[in-house]
């Protein structure tokens, strides 16, 4: 067991990043004792580190610790990764203190943009909850995840895309998943699988290039495509405007009767690059449990 010691490069709450991945059933973590398991995959071995969060939102410090002592170099670098640790995100709550969501980021200093765990998994969740209700969606990605993912003391890995590829449309259609949704799980995991779609060249491309890329597949939207940016590569200039929490939450905030149209969000958004992805998360927030 080897544990290292890290300082974020500013203020950080790692609360929030807990209750977001409490929304998740297949996270395993205490908000209390402030900690998660986080499941790493190297290649085909399958690692848990476990991050606990020993600072203040004001000064934060994580502990990070796991068994697997001939990986740690690899598993840090994939943890620093995932939490970004070194983004100042000072600079951002300035840059939101000469517009309007002034008040928005005074009431929730150091949201942190939460990543999630692989970039294959969150590929497959977004999939899976586009156009369902936040409760269902989990339902049917704990469904896929327990049935042909694997565990490890306790920690849920998704399958391999490799796996889901040798998969039927009926397997899912099992679990509840519609046919559509269904084939568009393992069609994306077939093209993964067989090297058509690589997530990790995709990683190194533009906002844009990742976006036309990923649009073409049949079953990605732009709401998908963007989901993906922000929380598997941790883009930071991202504003989904078709998502029904930030058309909620913008509603809440400037006081309305009605949801915004696209037309006002644009409106609105034009002081806010190139930290956009901020602006959601924080507005997402603002109306979380």
């Amino acid at each position: 067991m080897w544990k290292e010691t890290f300082t974020a490069e500013s203020f950080y709450d790692f609360d929030y990043t807990l209750l977001r991945w409490a929304f998740d059933p297949l996270t395993k973590l205490n908000r209390e004792e402030r900690w998660v398991d986080v499941p790493v995959r190297l290649g085909d071995e399958r690692h848990v580190v476990r991050v606990t969060g020993s600072g203040t939102t004001a000064n934060p410090t994580f502990d990070v610790s796991s068994e697997s002592e001939e990986a740690k170099a690899s598993l840090l670098q994939h943890i620093q990764n995932l939490f970004q640790w070194d983004k100042d995100l000072e600079v951002v709550q300035e840059h939101f203190m000469h517009t309007n969501l002034k008040e928005l980021f005074q009431a929730h200093p150091g949201t942190p943009i939460v990543k999630d765990f692989h970039l294959y998994d969150c590929l497959m969740k977004v999939i899976i909850h586009q156009q369902l209700n936040m409760k269902f969606a989990h339902t049917l990605s704990t469904r896929f995840v327990h049935n042909f993912g694997s565990e490890v003391d306790g920690v849920w890995f998704y399958p391999t895309p490799e796996e889901v590829a040798n998969l039927s449309y009926d397997q899912l259609r099992e679990l509840q998943f519609s046919q559509r949704k269904a084939e568009y799980v393992i069609d994306t995991s077939r093209q993964i699988a067989a090297g058509e779609l690589d997530l990790e060249h995709l990683s190194t491309l533009t906002d844009e290039e990742v976006m036309k890329r990923l649009v073409k597949i049949r079953g990605i939207g732009p709401w998908t495509a963007e989901n993906w940016l922000m929380f598997g590569l941790g883009r930071e200039n991202l504003f989904p405007k078709a998502d029904i929490g930030i058309q909620n939450a913008l509603k809440v905030y400037f006081g309305m009767d009605k949801k915004p149209s696209y037309e006002q969000m644009e409106e609105w958004s034009g002081a806010w690059p190139p930290y956009m992805s901020y602006a959601s998360l924080t507005l997402w927030r603002s109306i979380e449990g």
